[in-house]
């Protein structure tokens, strides 16, 4: 018995990650989302099974999802560099200010009731979906992104909830820059950038605020060495990234052969699909 688990049930749950591997690196290049809307759930379940306190279980599952994000990212973003499709003067003026809203939302990770993240995953993750699924095109902001202030309030908002859904910022970004009249496409590229900026001082966020959690629950083996790290799953970690690697040019490569239409309608439906799991819960 490990974590409350006999042999079979852990080869279940190492299979389990390992195909979720492979999905979330797939959808971290096409959506540039890192794959975190797709670990979140499904380490919530993983989890469940083996035993992780409720109050501690969706910290657990998003400092994770943060610390797989760092490979997939970086893999997602320098495929889609090398398509030219990133725009690096908005990489320019969102880096400092994403920062800080990832120190914030790291912080905050720390001491905030586990229904909030529930709630901030579910808010935006469902605001996203329905811009993508109705499309109108008198749902925006502006012709353009705007300059000053405005964008570096945008890029710590960014940081901050991204790093309260265990994402790599691509859903705020996708969603941002589609507001403001640019090509999903080119978000999709630029987000995947983001995530790269996000996942690492995030994952080290998280290490940083589970540490009491481990010494509150000595006996749930998931949440100690050498399981795991403060609130990054080292196990869960291990199972995910090798396939998320492989996948993640797939993704790529989906990604520019589908329509402008086919990638938001794919987009948000799946975000609608991964935001209803949570309501439930919520419920």
């Amino acid at each position: 018995m490990v974590a409350g688990l006999d042999a079979s049930e852990l080869l279940e749950l190492a299979l389990l990650l390992v195909a979720v591997g492979a999905l979330s690196g797939f959808l971290a290049g096409v959506f540039g989302v890192g794959g975190g809307a797709i670990l979140v759930p499904v380490f919530y379940e993983c989890f469940r099974l083996a035993g992780v306190p409720l109050e501690v279980r969706m910290p657990l599952c998003i400092g994770t999802s943060l610390a797989i994000i760092i490979p997939t990212s970086v893999s997602s973003y320098r495929a889609h560099y090398a398509r030219g499709a990133v725009d690096m003067e908005i990489l320019k003026q969102w880096w400092l200010p994403v920062l800080i809203g990832v120190t914030a939302g790291s912080f905050t990770a720390r001491y905030a009731p586990e229904r909030l993240f529930k709630i901030v995953f579910v808010a935006v993750a469902w605001s996203a979906a329905a811009r993508l699924l109705v499309a109108r095109a008198s749902w925006k902001f502006g012709d353009d992104l705007p300059q000053g202030p405005l964008m570096r309030i945008y890029g710590f908002s960014i940081g901050l909830l991204s790093t309260l859904m265990g994402i790599g910022g691509g859903l705020f970004a996708n969603l941002l820059m589609t507001f403001y009249s640019r090509p999903i496409h080119q978000a999709v590229a630029t987000s995947s950038a983001l995530a790269v900026l996000i996942s690492i001082p995030g994952a080290l966020g998280y290490v940083y605020a589970g540490w009491p959690a481990a010494v509150r629950y000595p006996d749930v083996a998931a949440l100690q060495l050498p399981f795991a790290v403060g609130y990054v799953s080292l196990i869960g970690a291990l199972l995910v990234i090798p396939t998320s690697l492989v996948t993640a040019p797939l993704g790529v490569r989906a990604a520019h052969a589908m329509s402008k239409r086919t990638l938001e309608m794919a987009f948000g439906c799946y975000l609608f699909i991964v935001g209803s799991r949570f309501v439930i819960s919520l419920l």
